[in-house]
């Protein structure tokens, strides 16, 4: 069964490694809503996005399932 409060785990690397991809997530985020950039650009970082929530759903299900 998967436990909401076994998310935070701050002894467990996994847990960093979630805030730092929450954190990059939202870095991003504000960059595509912020500046004006090349089509290319947005779509990398828009797909570097999709990439940081998929790999964040990942580690939050490993360290809940824990």
């Amino acid at each position: 069964m998967l436990r909401l409060s076994r998310l935070v785990q701050p002894r467990n690397p996994l847990f960093w490694l979630l805030v730092v991809f929450n954190g990059l997530s939202s870095a991003i985020a504000y960059a595509l809503r912020t500046y004006d950039l090349a089509a290319v650009v947005t779509l990398l970082l828009a797909g570097f996005a999709i990439a940081n929530v998929l790999i964040g759903i990942r580690i939050a299900l490993q360290l809940m399932a824990d």
